[in-house]
């Protein structure tokens, strides 16, 4: 998607594009975190031989970020036990 058809698409969607001042990484540092381990976990870390193949890795890499790997910023919970005990405490 090139810039313009980007610009559109965000337009017609309701959706505010926001970038990161250049050299300015702690402008997004939430995203740019989960970019880099994302980038270090998975893309640096296999071979894809085809676009299914990447599909099925990426979606591998991102249950187990999800749903199995413990992250510090919620206290050491997955972010699925993160948002069980959220919904709970909200019901409560």
């Amino acid at each position: 998607m090139m810039a313009s058809q980007r610009s559109g698409w965000a337009y017609e969607s309701g959706v505010t594009l926001d970038f990161s001042r250049p050299g300015k990484p702690t402008d997004n540092a939430l995203v740019e975190s989960f970019n880099g381990r994302l980038r270090d976990e998975c893309l640096n870390a296999n071979w894809f031989l085809s676009l299914a193949d990447a599909r099925s890795k990426i979606e591998t890499w991102r249950r187990h970020y999800n749903e199995s790997r413990p992250h510090t910023a919620l206290g050491w919970r997955t972010p699925k036990e993160f948002a069980l005990a959220a919904a709970l405490q909200a019901a409560e």
